[in-house]
C-alpha cells in the first residue's frame, strides 16, 4: 500500500496510533513515518516476525533504529532464497509519496531460523513490545501451532484477529485469560483498519503502552465490540 494512503485511511477512521509491521521486513517503515509527518498520527516501527515454529509475532518499537536492529538479525536468519514475484507477488520498497525505489529481491514470506524464545529475548533486549499475532488463527497462531503459551516467554499481550470476540476467545482458549488482549486489523488492504483497541496513554510510546496493557498508573486498554467478525 502507498504510504500517504495508509495515513489517510487511518485518520479517516479516527485512528491516531498505528504500527508498521511488515512480514520479516522494515524496509517501508521510514516512508510511512515521513508520510505521517505533520498529521495527528503516530507511527511505531515494527516487524511481523515469523519464528522457526511458524508462529507470527508482532515486534514493536519506538524507533526505526530499534526495528532495524531486529531486521539485521532476521535477515541473517532468513533462508537465502530469492523472491519469485510471479508466485509470491512483488516486494516493493517505496518513498513517502509511494514512488518506487527498489525491489526487495529476497523471499520474505518464510520463517526465520529464530525460535519464539529467542525472538522474545531479542525484542526484550531492544526494549520493544512482543505480542504473538492473531493467536486465534489456526495458521501461524501461537496456540494452535504450539498447543500452549510457553512458560519461557512473557508476552506483553496477545493479539486477536477481527474474526473473534474477547468472550469467544476466553471460551475457546481459557489459557488466554491471564494475558492482556488487543485486537488489530492485520491491515493488508485499506478496508482492514479496525480501530477497536483504544489505549489510554500520556504519550504514544512503547513504555506507556506497557503501562496501559497492565492497567498501571491510570493507563489502560479497551477493546470495543465490532460487527466485522466472520
Amino acid at each position: 500500500m502507498i504510504p500517504p494512503i495508509i495515513v489517510g485511511a487511518a485518520l479517516e477512521k479516527g485512528i491516531n496510533l498505528i504500527a508498521i509491521t511488515d512480514h520479516n521486513s522494515t524496509e517501508n517503515i521510514g516512508a510511512v513515518k515521513k508520510a505521517a509527518g505533520g498529521y495527528p498520527l503516530t507511527v511505531l516501527a515494527g516487524i511481523e516476525l515469523e519464528t522457526r515454529e511458524e508462529v507470527h509475532t508482532l515486534c514493536i518499537f519506538d524507533t526505526l533504529e530499534q526495528a532495524q536492529a531486529l531486521q539485521k538479525i532476521v535477515y541473517e536468519k532468513l533462508p537465502a532464497t530469492p523472491n519469485n514475484p510471479e508466485f509470491f507477488g512483488e516486494q516493493f520498497i517505496v518513498d513517502s509519496t509511494g514512488e518506487f525505489l527498489a525491489h526487495n529481491t529476497r523471499l520474505l514470506s518464510g520463517a526465520a531460523d529464530i525460535s519464539i524464545e529467542e525472538a522474545f529475548n531479542i525484542v526484550k533486549n531492544l526494549n520493544g513490545l512482543f505480542i504473538p499475532a492473531h493467536v486465534n488463527r489456526k495458521a501461524y497462531g501461537l496456540i494452535n501451532v504450539l498447543g500452549i503459551i510457553p512458560d519461557s516467554i512473557q508476552p506483553d499481550a496477545l493479539e486477536i484477529s477481527r474474526h473473534t470476540t474477547l468472550e469467544q476467545l476466553k471460551k475457546d482458549y481459557p489459557q488466554t485469560r491471564i494475558f492482556p488482549i488487543i485486537q488489530n486489523g492485520d491491515v493488508h488492504f485499506l478496508d482492514g483498519f479496525l480501530g477497536t483497541t483504544t489505549f489510554y496513554l500520556k504519550s504514544p510510546t512503547v513504555a506507556e503502552i506497557k503501562l496501559a496493557l497492565n492497567n498501571t498508573d491510570g493507563r489502560y486498554t479497551r477493546v470495543e465490540q465490532t460487527n466485522s467478525y466472520s
